[in-house]
């Protein structure tokens, strides 16, 4: 289970940088329709 293998790390990290990433769209989405919400109309 212990699988300390390179490609598994960065496997795990890119997974977690994407996770991160789209969260930080979303909160800058919602950031932006609450600062112009005439623009979705």
């Amino acid at each position: 289970m212990g699988d300390k293998s390179p490609k598994s790390t960065q496997k795990k990290s890119s997974q977690k940088q994407a996770k991160a990433t789209t969260a930080d769209a979303k909160k800058k989405a919602a950031s932006a329709a609450k600062v112009a919400p005439g623009k979705k109309k």
